[in-house]
This record gives C-alpha cells, structure tokens and sequence, in this order.
C-alpha cells in the first residue's frame, strides 16, 4: 500500500511528472513543424512509471532505457535543454546531435543510453547489475522495457542470469498493451507478464502503472531486495500511451485500440489524477500552479536552446567511433 507523503514529496513527484509531459508535448511540436530529424516515441501517458521508479534510486545506481527513453532521463534530472538539443541534431545535445531521440543517454546521471533495439537494453542493465556486485558497490541497475520486449530471447537470458547470480537488477516492464500495432493480449498466452518471474523464483509483482504513489511502493520494496543482494524482481506497470508507436502513426489499430478504449484510459491520466490526490492532501491549487508555472519557462527555455544551438561540424562525424579517437 501506497504509504502518505510529506507536502515537498507530493509537489516533488508531481514536478516530474508534469515536466515529462511539457517535455514530450514540445518534441511532439517539432516534429509536426519538421525541425525533427527522424523519430521520436513519445511517453505521454506513462508518466507515473518513470516517477515512482527513479524516485527510488540513489544518484549512482544505473538504468538501461528503451527507444521510449525521454521520461526516463526527465526522472533521474537530466538537463532539458541538452535533451531538447539532442533530439534535433545539435552540438550542445547529451551526445553532441548523434545520437538523436532513440540513443540518447546521459551517463552523469546513470542513464546507460536508451536503444532503438527492443531488448537491447535489458542484458545491458543486467552486466551493470553485474559490475555493481563484482565491485561491491551497493548500486543497483533499472532495466526499463516494454511488453513485447519481454518475448525477446535477451529478457529470459538475462533474467536467468541475473537469477542465477543474485544480481541488483529490477526489471521493470512498461506494458502500454502495443508492441507497435501487436496487442500483447494476442501473442501471449497471459496478459500478466510478471508471472514469468516464477519461472526464475524470483519476485513478480503487478502494478497500477497509472498511480504513481502504487508504483513508488513496488519500486521501493525491489530496490531494496536487490540493494540487499537477495536479487532481481520483475515489476509489471500496467500504462498506456497516448499516441501512436512513434510521432508519425495515428495509433488507429484495427484492433482493440479504438477510440473508446484511449478514452478510457485517458480519464485515467495519471498527472491528472495525482493532482487531485495532492489537493486531498491539503496541497494548495496556488502552490501546484506555481510550480507548472515555473516548468512552463523551463521548457520554453529549453526549446530555445535548442533551436539556436548549432549543428555539429562535419570533422565531428568519425569522432567518438574509436577508443582515443
């Protein structure tokens, strides 16, 4: 059960939450105006999963992110305006314009890059883990990663491995329901992913991935498992996303995902709700207001960084391919 906060914890969470959102609504923006090279794929609606988790970690623990990465260094408090850089191209981003929406990462903060590979950031999560327990550091290692990602043969690999090992790894499953357009509801025989953790003996735990407060309680208790060195768990969030896979697909699926069922998940907005759990709280509309107030000129501040930084000169295009080089 979710336990109650103090005042500065609700507005703290809330921060993030609703600077993903701005954030992501900004990259959309983008690229609807083509200032965006390539893709992005956008974490609207799955705000509360990125939130609950990291706000269990301490500064030195690692994640291995997905291609649906932006929410996940929005929560361990990378710099905004490098992000926004990044996405187009430019020389101030995190990897100086090279590595776009889908491989950004931003080492100071643990983040281990996010990967257009579905699965590719599991077993990478999972040697961090590994490093962690061979060094003896007490770190722990976040592995992010979709639902369909866990049918990849680098989830069971590293699941048995970390098992196997006693690894300080928390896997954590964002199951948004669509592997692009593929309802996981029809390519698995259970809709309860977690209930593969048995398989390992090891924790599975399901969770509203909606709720925020319900996602910070599992997190804290598998961090503290792994942190302990009693090994993985896999926690299971049940979200959805807002948009299509990626910026460029309606998400119209000729499927279950119908009007009807976006809307039924949208009324659950997970920012939305949050905000009424803080005013129940006794959290003042002022004090909220204040605060989206201030990450509105965050953003505004990091779209204008953005677009005035340069873009890399062509001599930079065979740096960093090479140790040395």
């Amino acid at each position: 059960m979710a336990k109650k906060l103090a005042k500065d914890a609700y507005l703290g969470l809330y921060e993030i939450m609703f600077r993903m959102r701005r954030f992501e609504e900004e990259v959309f923006e983008f690229y609807k105006k083509g200032l965006m090279p390539g893709l992005a794929h956008l974490y609207l609606g799955q705000e509360a999963v990125a939130t609950g988790v990291c706000a269990t970690l301490n500064e030195d623990d690692y994640i291995g992110s997905t291609h649906r990465g932006h929410g996940h260094l929005v929560a361990r408090g990378a710099d905004t305006g490098r992000m926004m850089a990044e996405i187009l191209g430019k020389e101030t981003g995190y990897c100086r314009g090279k590595g776009g929406s889908m491989h950004i990462m931003a080492l100071d903060k643990g983040i281990l890059g996010a990967n257009g590979i579905v699965g590719g950031e599991i077993p990478i999560a999972t040697g961090a883990g590994y490093s962690a327990k061979y060094r003896g550091t007490k770190q722990v290692a976040v592995s992010f990663l979709g639902e369909s990602a866990s049918n990849e043969g680098t989830f069971h690999e590293s699941l048995n491995m970390a098992a196997a090992w006693d690894l300080p790894v928390v896997y954590v499953i964002e199951n948004n329901l669509y592997g692009i357009s593929v309802d996981i509801r029809d390519v698995t025989k259970t809709a309860d992913l977690a209930v593969r953790a048995k398989a390992y003996d090891i924790p599975g735990v399901i969770v509203d991935g909606m709720d925020v407060l319900a996602v910070q309680a599992a997190s804290e208790e598998a961090v503290k498992r792994a942190r302990s060195g009693k090994g993985p768990t896999i926690i299971e969030c049940k979200t959805y996303r807002w948009q299509g896979h990626h910026v460029g697909d309606p998400g119209e699926y000729r499927m279950r995902r119908d009007k009807k069922e976006k809307e039924k998940w949208q009324a659950r907005c997970p920012i939305v709700a949050f905000r009424a759990v803080m005013l129940k709280e006794g959290i003042a509309e002022k004090a909220i207001a204040s605060l989206e107030a201030a990450i509105e000129e965050e953003i505004q501040a990091a779209v204008k960084f953005a677009v005035d930084s340069p873009y890399p000169n062509e001599n930079e295009a065979f740096a960093d391919i090479f140790v040395g080089a």
